[in-house]
């Protein structure tokens, strides 16, 4: 059975420099490869990681592990944290690398780190290349020649024995990677997707002292299929540090509010952001809280509590934007209610050509997908700009994937039509694009 290799870098598409690059790209395509090239098993620690918590999982592999591999680029705060612990306790077997044209910290700048080359649009370049050195790093590491400044510059500095405790860890990372395949499996049993789920919590037994990747894997399945109740019971039963983690209480709250309980909803998330700060996400789903009970107050016939929860809708849905420019999705909630609002708010004007911009960056880091065109396509209405909206819905209607996508964009085309109507403002050419939406809907 090969040894783990264990590898530190961020994840996902982040911006470096006003550059994006695309880090599970650059492990996809470099760094699992080279592992797998060199004869070790690769694991990420962003698979042990959730909403900025380290975890005791992620502790033990970064410190049992007797290879590993980190990308240094952006001088992310939890990669540098965790090589100094791993450069603490491990004197050799650690292979450093970079993107080509970034800076390493004044502390890294002298550590022999590997550069590997980017495209213009930030995915690798020249990838096996990169990957042979990699993998040729990896196997002179088995030479054990002292790689941690700590152990180079620190004379006599003992390494710990830890060789008692590695059979049982390891053995529990191969057993994490199998339940999730099974959890994956769960998933896939349509019609009986729910039942396959409480299953699986059952084998877990324990879950406080379960695998917290497994953990998470589960709750967000229940969210896949809305099981709103079983998210809010997962959630009590995981350990306390879990529990606490910004993820897990955002997804607690959601579930909460997807179950009619809002209020209690609204009270875990303004205590979030008390404790951790403000965060794009936390206000979006604080101001989708909001906005399901100004729906639901509108129905009730509640004129004036409807008013007051739009407000604090658009204002949850803002302070969320405004939290991180780069997320459009709480930008383009708060300018369609705030089209809504009796009368409009007047700081839509001022905000739409943020919120496009914003959207118009993501699409240029990336491959659009449906949701993107959609946005730029409701944003278009908002501005009442005909071309535009023309552009985007004819790509949004090429880039649909699930029926119910098109219906979500038709019903907010038709509420802000509806509220221009009480406002006696008719525009004929979104009327039709709304039509189109419903027509591809039944395709």
């Amino acid at each position: 059975m090969p040894e783990l290799c264990f590898v530190l870098m961020p994840f996902g598409t982040k911006d470096v420099a006003g550059k994006q690059i695309h880090f599970n790209a650059v492990y996809d395509k470099v760094i699992k490869p080279a592992i797998l090239d060199a004869g070790l098993e690769p694991i990420r620690a962003d698979e042990e990681e959730v909403g900025g918590l380290i975890l005791k999982p992620m502790f033990e592999r970064l410190v049992l592990c007797r290879y590993a591999v980190a990308d240094l680029t952006a001088a992310n705060a939890n990669v540098s944290y965790e090589l100094g612990v791993r450069h603490g306790i491990r004197p050799f077997s650690t292979v450093l690398l970079f993107a080509e044209g970034g800076r390493l910290s004044f502390d890294l700048q002298d550590l022999r780190c590997i550069p590997y080359p980017l495209c213009e649009d930030g995915m690798p370049r020249d990838t096996d290349a990169t990957r042979k050195r990699v993998a040729e790093a990896l196997q002179a590491a088995q030479l054990a020649h002292t790689d941690s400044p700590v152990f180079q510059l620190v004379e006599c500095l003992p390494t710990p024995d830890l060789a008692h405790v590695k059979t049982d860890i390891f053995r529990a990372v191969r057993y994490s990677n199998e339940m999730k395949e099974r959890l994956a499996e769960a998933r896939r049993h349509e019609g009986t997707e729910l039942e396959e789920l409480r299953k699986f919590e059952g084998d877990l037994g324990d879950v406080a002292n379960a695998e917290s990747g497994v953990v998470i894997d589960l709750f967000l399945s229940y969210r896949a299929v809305k099981a709103w109740k079983e998210m809010i019971r997962l959630k009590d039963r995981m350990s306390r540090p879990l529990q606490e983690s910004v993820m897990v209480q955002e997804q607690f709250a959601l579930a909460l509010n997807r179950d009619g309980r809002g209020k209690q909803a609204e009270q875990v998330l303004l205590e979030l952001i008390l404790r951790r700060g403000p965060s794009s996400e936390t206000y979006g789903i604080l101001g989708r809280v909001y906005k399901d009970r100004w729906d639901a107050a509108v129905k009730a016939g509640q004129a004036l509590l409807a008013r007051g929860l739009l407000d604090n809708a658009i204002d949850g849905y803002l302070k969320g934007f405004q939290a991180d420019w780069r997320d459009a999705y709480p930008g383009i909630n708060a300018l369609t209610l705030m089209e809504l609002r009796e009368p409009p708010d007047l700081r839509r004007a001022e905000i739409l050509p943020v919120v496009i911009y914003s959207v118009k960056r993501r699409m240029a880091s990336g491959k659009p997908d449906y949701w993107d065109h959609a946005t730029l396509l409701e944003l278009a209405v908002l501005g009442k700009d005909q071309a535009a909206a023309a552009a985007a819905a004819a790509a949004s209607l090429a880039s649909v994937r699930e029926i119910w996508e098109p219906e979500t964009t038709a019903r907010n085309l038709r509420l802000i039509r509806e509220a221009r109507l009480r406002r006696a403002e008719t525009i004929p050419w979104a009327d039709e694009i709304e039509k189109a939406l419903l027509n591809r809907a039944k395709v």
